[in-house]
């Protein structure tokens, strides 16, 4: 009799709300449900979609769209700007019932999270009945649909919870990994977006069974370190644990100009509104940074950055705005007109210190 014990098969599910900050929006305002939700901004300025309803994707209406593109497809539908502050306190609730069913939670975004299962917390009998129950708590509880994946490895699960949204829940057990794989499109393939995607196809790589011909020489001489990755997923490994803890490594928004622009005054107010946002965010993370980026896209489409960093970490909005300011300056862009500004803050304190001298503090605002 061997000694050998088997490895432990994972149960993983990924997670993923269903037209999240738009069914946000139809649960809050009964006047909004059953019609097409944009939210992200107005189609009279360069916006772009966060995320539309169902009803609005029925006309093509997408996630990065500029909503100007939006209103043409359907001049009918509602646009609304994002409620950030209701989505996170939402997104926490749907925190609060994943972790009644495992402490091995890795969030991606507010949305979507991985769960590893392998422990049944609470007896269930199975990774499939686990995410049963996720799914009817978030309906009964928050009034919201979710779709799951379940299968024994990340990139599998998360596939799976695409397939069949919304409210969908798909299992792919081990014995099924191998067709499946073979059969999904290289567009469906985590890191494969669509420029890679394209030349894929250009190569005659159309699905994982046409990735499967190439060896792992052959594909990390094509597409670098995410060739490895891709020789190993197509053949159902994927050994990346749910991290309980991921690192925030920064915090930041952007923002498009209604026109391009060269006046300092239009982007200093753009770069206040900006510091704002960051600000507000950091505040909601509990986090500040020793280095502030700005991001600057001309009409060109052209992207430079500029940052500093600093002795002390800085989390409000009125130093963030100077500095951004003083970074937008250095940048020295002379006529050239500003498409999209951004800033960004890193290189975090584990936490804001509750209080700080004001000597100490630099004046941010974001």
């Amino acid at each position: 009799m061997s000694d050998q014990t088997s490895p432990t098969v994972r149960k993983i599910i990924h997670i993923d709300m269903d037209a999240f900050y738009a069914s946000v929006e139809q649960r809050d305002f009964p006047e909004l449900r059953g019609k097409p939700i944009v939210v992200g901004g107005k189609p009279d300025r360069r916006g772009v979609v966060a995320t539309a309803s169902y009803e609005a994707r029925v006309f093509g209406i997408r996630s990065a769209m500029s909503c100007s593109k939006a209103y043409q497809l359907c001049p009918t539908a509602i646009f609304v700007y994002p409620r950030f502050d209701a989505y996170s306190a939402v997104s926490k609730a749907i925190r609060e019932i994943f972790s009644r069913y495992t402490d091995i939670i890795e969030p991606l975004s507010l949305d979507e999270a991985y769960l590893d299962v392998t422990e049944d917390k609470l007896g269930l009998g199975s990774a499939i009945d686990i995410a049963k129950s996720i799914k009817e708590a978030i309906k009964n509880e928050l009034n919201l649909t979710a779709s799951a994946g379940v299968s024994v490895n990340k990139f599998v699960a998360k596939v799976a919870s695409d397939m069949n949204k919304p409210d969908g829940l798909t299992f792919i057990g081990p014995s099924k990994i191998k067709a499946f794989m073979e059969k999904l499109p290289v567009e469906k393939f985590f890191g494969v977006g669509k420029v890679t995607a394209a030349r894929m196809k250009a190569m005659q790589i159309n699905t994982g069974a046409d990735l499967k011909k190439l060896t792992e020489p052959q594909l990390t001489a094509q597409f670098g370190k995410s060739g490895s990755f891709y020789y190993k997923i197509v053949r159902g490994i994927d050994d990346r644990p749910v991290r309980a803890h991921r690192e925030t490594k920064s915090v930041g928004a952007e923002d498009t100009l209604a026109e391009d622009t060269n006046d300092d005054a239009v982007m200093h107010d753009l770069l206040k509104q900006i510091s704002e946002t960051v600000a507000s965010r950091l505040e909601k993370y509990q986090l500040s940074g020793k280095t502030i980026t700005v991001k600057i896209k001309f009409e060109d489409f052209k992207i430079i950055t500029r940052s500093r960093s600093f002795g002390v970490a800085i989390n409000n909005a009125a130093t963030i705005y100077k500095e951004a300011i003083k970074l937008l300056e250095e940048a020295d862009i002379g006529f050239a007109k500003v498409r999209l500004l951004g800033i960004t803050l890193s290189r975090f304190y584990d936490e804001v210190a509750p209080e700080k001298p004001e000597s100490n503090q630099l004046e941010f605002e974001f």
